[in-house]
Parts: C-alpha cells; sequence; structure tokens
C-alpha cells in the first residue's frame, strides 16, 4: 500500500518480514531498547497484545513478524508519533492486527476492557521527572523523561488489563530497579526473568529487561547476560539474530 510521507520523515527497513517502518529523525526515533525488548519477550500466535507508549509502532510491528499475535494494539500519546505508527501499519497491510490509539497511558483501561491481555510490553520513559529538561514539551524529552506519566502509572494499568497469569514485559534502566521491582509486586505483578544488558563485556549494564507476571507465585530466574558489542561498531552475534541480520 501507498502511504504518503510528511516532512523529514523517512522510511526504515525493519528486517523482517519485509516490514517498514516511518520514522521523524528531527523528532523521536526508536532505539536499541525497544528492539531487545521484542528479543526478550515471549508471545504466542493468537495471543492479543498491548504496547504502551508505542511511539511509531516499532514494537507491534516486530511482535507482529516474529511471533504472529492475533490482535495487538499500540497506545501513545503523542498524536505525530501515534500518526507515524498508524501510517506505518496501514504501509505493511497490518490494519487487520495493528490498532494504534491515540491516548493516554493513565486512562489506558478506558480505552480496553479488564483483563482482556495476554501480553503487555512497555518502553517506558526512563528518567525520573523534568530535572534538567530545557524545554519539556518536546517529543524526545516526553519519550525520555517522565513528564506525562510514571512508571507506578505503567505498572497500576497493566495490571489492570492483563489476564490472570498474563505476561508483563519491559525493559527499563538498572538504576532504578529496587524501585521497580518494589512497584511491581505492589501491583501483583510479579517478576519472574531478568536480563541485564552490557554494551561491552567490560562495562557496566545500562539496560534490564524484566519479564512479569500477574498473579504469579514468587521466584525470579536471572538469565545470562547479553553484551551488545564484540568491539566498536561489532554486534555480538545474540544482538544480530535480535535484528534478524
Amino acid at each position: 500500500m501507498t502511504v504518503r510521507l510528511k516532512e523529514n520523515e523517512r522510511l526504515d527497513e525493519l528486517q523482517r518480514n519485509g516490514y517498514q517502518i516511518i520514522q521523524n529523525p528531527e523528532k523521536f526515533c526508536f532505539g536499541m531498547d525497544a528492539v531487545l525488548l521484542t528479543g526478550f519477550a515471549r508471545a504466542k500466535e493468537g495471543d492479543r497484545l498491548l504496547d504502551l507508549g508505542t511511539g511509531t509502532g516499532i514494537i507491534p510491528l516486530l511482535m507482529e513478524a516474529k511471533y504472529h499475535c492475533g490482535y495487538l494494539a499500540g497506545l501513545e500519546i503523542q498524536a505525530e508519533s501515534a500518526d507515524m505508527a498508524a501510517r506505518s501499519v496501514l504501509l505493511n497491510d497490518l490494519q487487520d492486527k495493528i490498532e494504534i490509539i491515540a491516548g493516554d497511558i493513565k486512562e489506558a483501561d478506558s480505552f480496553f476492557p479488564s483483563a482482556s491481555f495476554d501480553c503487555i510490553t512497555c518502553n517506558p520513559p526512563y528518567m525520573p521527572g523534568q530535572h534538567g529538561l530545557v524545554n519539556p514539551s518536546t517529543p524526545k524529552a516526553i519519550a525520555r523523561h517522565e513528564i506525562l506519566c510514571t512508571f507506578e502509572d505503567v505498572a497500576r494499568q497493566a495490571a489492570k488489563l492483563l489476564k490472570p497469569g498474563g505476561h508483563f514485559f519491559l525493559v527499563h534502566r538498572p538504576f532504578r530497579l529496587a524501585e521497580i521491582m518494589v512497584t511491581l509486586v505492589r501491583h501483583r505483578l510479579e517478576p519472574k526473568r531478568l536480563q541485564l544488558v552490557y554494551p561491552y563485556t567490560d562495562r557496566e549494564p545500562n539496560m534490564v529487561l524484566l519479564e512479569s507476571v500477574r498473579g504469579g507465585k514468587a521466584g525470579m530466574k536471572a538469565e545470562k547476560p547479553l553484551i551488545v558489542y564484540q568491539e566498536p561498531g561489532v554486534y555480538m552475534a545474540e544482538i544480530g539474530e535480535v535484528y534478524g541480520f
């Protein structure tokens, strides 16, 4: 399907099923964290999946390509990003499987029935508050800082919208791990699987991938560390597999 690109927009290849995504590098483009989350997440064919704060729709597109979910929804508060995501869905002829909704994470339960999803994914804003921001209204600031929603908001909505036994997949920063764990448990999203991501073998981790289960029993597995680069510009083999290289 032919889809019109707007000023400063471009098409990027996703290396999966021939899918492409519309992005505007002057606003916000998806990063490695979103791609790694789709490699860490698990879903079954026919599952109903929701991506909270979907941005330009990278996670629903990749999750459909990898797992062939029955229905995927992306919720995004920024109108421009939601519009790009919706046009990417049309571009890839996935309008019968993926729905993009412009709306607030804090009000997600007003768009979807309670306990209606098998899986929820989220690549939320990592940085607390507006500290150090010059312009907190810019798309990049909203995507990176907890300006419009907090992790508490994300966890609360995930707990409401997941089916009992449903899975919540998350990527975040290690420096907030203690807070994240406490918040998840408070909302009965029991952490079950954790993986730390390191840029190089001799560096500290800069990402953490987490899987929680709504109403799950206590007990968590720590996966082997994921290393991104062998050397500058050269990915480890596992990263190439995630990206589809």
